[in-house]
């Protein structure tokens, strides 16, 4: 399918939506991209891109451009709680000098697909309040104030509450995961490496990388816990409430804790995947079609590969309802696999029982000993794939 001239509206310039724009953009389409916020300004904190991540990056040609502001990862390291005792670590240099793996400041990556966005000529309008999205032959976006807006194709990158997918799949409330996370960036004072550091407890784990050339480090904590708690980034709580309900982790964990000044809470919620990714020319790309936990750094991975085979599937379809049930179908088995290993992930962190804590400790331990390239191997299926080649 000639994709020259083909008007498409994205709704979101996040990662996903942006991602997106840039594909069919090099791809012919002629695209505009909807955002409400009144500009794209600096938000969130670190994300973490992993090979499978810089491979769409490298084919959009913006990889060397994201490497200059991030920080290449060198390994990950699962530490437990009490003294920082090492436990485990997995060497993210034996992926190659091909498959590099990076610590990302989120505004660093946004701002480079942003950047390269406008110099394609894809017309990028802020204010932009989507009231809901009508599916057709010529889908509509209706706006809470002004016209309507009409494309050929509309896509939905517009996140947990995307106005498109109760569209298309109705409305299914998430449920709370029973896990609260924080969300600090703290100047790395205390010369943190290049090495993401998993600090493991009894229901809690706080993990920490480095950011924008090391001058930052990442901070991201997580309880277990009874109560409800809102969903939502921006949710502001009190330095000492976190350092409260992590006040026995000890170690490097403690020192970082300390410097934390201003912390951001959210509840973790699990949304299930949408069974409807497309229909009548409207499409869902990441968080909005397939949210997932924080526990394997791939949210924002998994939506520039959303991106990149909605480009390609579109391209190489006969038309724009064929390219896009092969977008779901070539995407589809991956993302839940992934959905599904993050959300097991917590438990593996949140071990509280002390004889069974110690018994997978040592396992892992002598693990990373004896075969370190082994326990990598167990994420080749994420790491190593390349979408960009499977066409």
């Amino acid at each position: 399918m000639d994709l020259n001239g083909l008007k498409v509206t994205v709704v979101g310039a996040g990662i996903g939506g942006l991602t997106a724009a840039l594909v069919l953009r090099a791809r012919g389409a002629t695209v505009s991209v909807l955002e409400q916020a009144e500009a794209i300004t600096e938000v969130g904190a670190g994300l973490q891109v992993s090979p499978n991540g810089m491979a769409v990056l490298r084919a959009l040609g913006l990889s060397p451009i994201l490497a200059e502001r991030a920080v290449r990862g060198h390994a990950v390291e699962l530490r437990d709680y009490a003294r920082g005792r090492l436990v485990s670590r997995l060497d993210l240099r034996t992926l190659g000098d091909a498959a590099p793996y990076y610590f990302v400041h989120r505004w660093d990556l946004i701002d480079v697909l942003a950047n390269a966005v406008r110099a394609a000529g894809v017309n990028v309008l802020l204010l932009q309040q989507v009231d809901t999205v009508v599916p057709g032959e010529t889908p509509r976006v209706k706006m809470k104030h002004g016209p309507e807006m009409k494309a050929d194709l509309v896509i939905g990158a517009d996140g947990l509450h995307s106005k498109l997918r109760p569209v298309l799949n109705g409305t299914v409330a998430p449920f709370f995961t029973r896990q609260v996370a924080w969300r600090a960036t703290i100047p790395n004072t205390m010369g943190h490496g290049a090495v993401a550091r998993v600090h493991m407890g009894p229901h809690r784990h706080v993990v920490t990388y480095p950011l924008r050339g090391g001058e930052l480090v990442n901070v991201v904590a997580v309880q277990e816990r009874t109560g409800w708690h809102e969903e939502g980034w921006h949710i502001a709580d009190s330095p000492d409430n976190l350092r409260a309900c992590f006040s026995d982790f000890q170690g490097e964990t403690k020192t970082v804790l300390e410097e934390v000044k201003n912390v951001r809470k959210w509840g973790l919620f699990r949304h299930p995947v949408a069974p409807v990714w497309q229909k009548d020319r409207t499409a869902l790309v990441g968080d909005a079609a397939h949210p997932t936990l924080p526990f394997m750094a791939q949210g924002a991975v998994m939506a520039m590969e959303d991106a990149w085979v909605l480009g390609d599937a579109l391209a190489n379809a006969a038309d724009i309802d064929a390219g896009l049930a092969a977008y779901q179908a070539r995407r589809e088995d991956r993302v839940r696999k992934v959905v599904d290993t993050a959300s097991k992930n917590a438990a593996r962190y949140h071990l509280s029982a002390p004889p069974v804590r110690l018994a997978a400790h040592l396992g892992l331990k002598m693990a990373s000993l004896v075969a370190p390239k082994q326990m990598m191997g167990h994420f080749d299926w994420i790491y190593r794939y390349d979408v960009t080649k499977d066409s």
